[in-house]
């Protein structure tokens, strides 16, 4: 069963919370943060992404960065930019997009649940950038940024929960890089504290949505000083990692799609012609055609559209990955056809994230810059849940999940 806690936050004063919020990390580049952080002092980006204290063109892992930005973490703290709550609280954040908004709860996430499986996974990650997050948390001793979980829905928080969100927010603002909407409460009342750890501790697992190299990273440094700490009990606040758990009805996953730059050496008619070996292929013409439904992919090829649907035998409804359209589209048309079999290494293959639209696909493709585009129909929380269940990975690149958290909103120390 999953356990959380609550903690005392470290959090922007009201006034200054648009100043000092951020997208994540892991969203943008150097450049893009620089840009956005320009004129700005007081933008997490310089904790965060603190290669843009240093001339244009600095790595973002020279060892000069991570140092930069304990020192810049200090400094907003002195300065008053970021303040620790006196009490313990939990935290109510919620995100409306497009009309529609998800509640999340902030909590301080068991570090052992992790180690253990109680928090469950349905991504690989990959050492490099768990030592670079593991840095990161090293040297400001905090978890500066959230990872973003799903929990199975509770009827008692979601009561909970609306209670708080008829009152007035700490924070309520328009994000002007996206245009989302975020809220934020303080649940500081010791009975709503308390049932808010007793529902979690009712729950047989937690789902991480997006962040799995920050929830790694987390977990194993908070692992690591269990270890070095002789007179470990098992209690001290490094055995949490902070989290923003959101209802799983809530959350939509978008679709994540794919971009190759040839067709590996087959013409457009050689190249249809052996899709239809595994998919029934119809020409759509020249407006935007977007899947309809599972085992149905959008293809963009020499000017046209197409829908590609997977024929009976191609997929096996009983096994949990290979039922996937994910697993389909790379088995039959990226290895199969292009000849491409590592999503993760093999240069040819892009990634576009559904935020962007399929009008951005086409871009991509009509630019020269790629030769084709094919956009797959979003997994649902419901396929994840179950993957994540059976201890199962998704392969690369399955998920997109939107709104991001926005960073800045709250810090957690590890002390």
């Amino acid at each position: 069963m999953a356990t959380v806690k609550p903690f005392r936050g470290i959090r922007p004063p009201q006034s200054l919370v648009e100043r000092v919020v951020s997208r994540p990390y892991d969203v943008l580049d150097s450049t893009e943060a620089r840009m956005e952080a320009a004129g700005n002092p007081m933008s997490l980006y310089h904790i965060i992404k603190p290669e843009i204290d240093f001339p244009e063109g600095t790595n973002e892992h020279d060892a000069r960065v991570y140092p930069k930005a304990a020192e810049n973490f200090r400094m907003f703290q002195d300065k008053g930019w970021l303040v620790q709550d006196e009490k313990e609280n939990y935290y109510i954040y919620a995100q409306t997009m497009n009309g529609k908004t998800q509640y999340g709860l902030v909590v301080g996430a068991y570090v052992p649940d992790y180690l253990n499986g109680v928090i469950k996974k349905h991504e690989l990650t990959r050492r490099d950038k768990e030592e670079d997050r593991m840095k990161h948390v090293r040297v400001n001793n905090a978890n500066i940024e959230p990872v973003f979980f799903a929990y199975p829905d509770d009827v008692v928080l979601d009561s909970l929960v609306a209670r708080y969100s008829v009152q007035p927010p700490v924070y309520d603002f328009i994000a002007s890089g996206d245009g989302f909407g975020h809220k934020f409460w303080i649940v500081n009342d010791e009975e709503d504290i308390q049932t808010i750890t007793q529902q979690f501790s009712m729950m047989p697992a937690l789902y991480i949505a997006d962040g799995h190299h920050r929830s790694a990273a987390a977990a194993l440094v908070g692992a690591e000083k269990a270890r070095q700490n002789p007179n470990h009990r098992g209690d001290e606040e490094y055995n949490y990692f902070m989290a923003v758990a959101f209802p799983a009805s809530q959350l939509t996953i978008i679709d994540y799609n794919r971009v190759v730059k040839d067709l590996n050496g087959l013409s457009v008619q050689q190249f249809l012609s052996a899709l239809s070996q595994h998919f029934i292929v119809e020409p759509k013409g020249t407006d935007i055609y977007r899947p309809s439904c599972l085992h149905n992919f959008s293809l963009y090829v020499d000017g046209a559209w197409y829908s590609l649907t997977a024929k009976p035998g191609s997929y096996n409804d009983e096994d949990p990955i290979g039922v996937l359209d994910v697993s389909i589209s790379s088995q039959y048309i990226l290895d199969e056809i292009l000849g491409i079999k590592d999503l993760r290494s093999d240069t040819r293959i892009d990634f576009v994230g559904g935020i962007r639209g399929l009008g951005e696909l086409k871009s991509r493709v009509d630019s020269g810059n790629m030769k084709m585009a094919l956009a797959l129909y979003p997994v649902s929380m419901k396929q994840l849940m179950d993957i994540a269940d059976s201890g199962n990975i998704m392969p690369p690149k399955t998920t997109w999940f939107e709104p991001k958290l926005r960073s800045g909103l709250i810090i957690h120390k590890l002390d």
